[in-house]
């Protein structure tokens, strides 16, 4: 860490989002002093910032002297806010962090040319509506500067999380694997309650039904991986089936669709009979 930062060091979050909730609320937990959490003067963000401040014991206000300054909002607002708050104070001995998936360092570049060290910190994990997240075992791409990686490495390591290293040219992949682990497996769902329908399953009955075989299928893939936890009728080549899903399928087109392309991964990425006769089947678009 910097040598200002002996002890935790003092932190203030700009953005009173899910994830700077989250990061908030972990932090006070932890045992860092969080002086002062940023929203936006007027609107719901600002009340957002004075209802966290004062559960974490912070205040919600522009003007801090914090050691760490880190920015947890959207990727489109990262280099505008920190181009805010570049001359509102000195930043020499300072470290400044964004939590970007898909953004290097250099989106605090502003900052950096102000004497602070900077780097992107980003936990691999999902914050929605109303969730509290437990940053225990999460993992944290970190790149950026030697000091204020240092740094981040510590908190991260203070909220039970793993760090991991991220080149800068990496960044964009890594997102996109990300988004594939949680966005795009919720879209998914999203999808199979509309497959549902087809059934005359409506979409809260579907969720409920469908828990107890989603639970199954992360726990495979946790014990035995995706290969040996594979099932249905693709691993056994059932040609009769699968065309029985794509002709049902066709009163949902997006579904199926998103049915074509999972079913070619499958074949793909996973075990597979009669892949050659499955493989011709799949590319009919009738």
């Amino acid at each position: 860490m910097l040598p200002a930062m002996a002890k935790k060091p003092r932190i203030a979050i700009l953005g009173p989002g899910h994830l700077g909730t989250s990061l908030a609320m972990a932090l006070n937990r932890a045992g860092f002093a969080i002086e002062a959490i940023i929203g936006r003067a007027d609107g719901k963000s600002g009340q957002r910032a004075r209802k966290l401040a004062k559960q974490v014991g912070a205040r919600a206000s522009a003007d801090f002297e914090a050691d760490v300054v880190w920015f947890c909002v959207p990727d489109a607002e990262i280099t505008p806010a920190a181009l805010a708050f570049a001359g509102r104070l000195s930043w020499e001995k300072k470290v400044a962090l964004h939590s970007s998936g898909a953004l290097t360092s250099d989106s605090l570049q502003v900052l950096r040319r102000k004497g602070a060290d900077v780097a992107s910190v980003h936990p691999l994990m999902t914050f929605a509506n109303g969730s509290r997240v437990s940053f225990a075992g999460v993992p944290f791409a970190i790149e950026g500067d030697a000091a204020a990686v240092r740094a981040a490495k510590e908190i991260t390591r203070s909220l039970g999380g793993k760090a991991y290293s991220v080149r800068k040219q990496d960044k964009a992949a890594y997102h996109a694997w990300g988004t594939f682990a949680s966005p795009l497996l919720t879209a998914l769902l999203a999808t199979t309650e509309d497959v549902a329908g087809l059934a005359g399953v409506k979409s809260n009955e579907a969720k409920r039904r469908m828990l107890p075989i989603l639970r199954q299928t992360l726990s495979n893939y946790a014990a035995v991986g995706a290969a040996a936890g594979f099932s249905g009728p693709i691993i056994r080549g059932d040609i009769e089936t699968v065309c029985k899903h794509l002709r049902v399928l066709r009163n949902a087109p997006a579904a199926r669709e998103v049915y074509l392309a999972l079913a070619r991964a499958a074949l793909r990425y996973l075990p597979a009979k009669n892949k050659k006769a499955l493989k011709t089947v799949l590319s009919c678009k009738a």
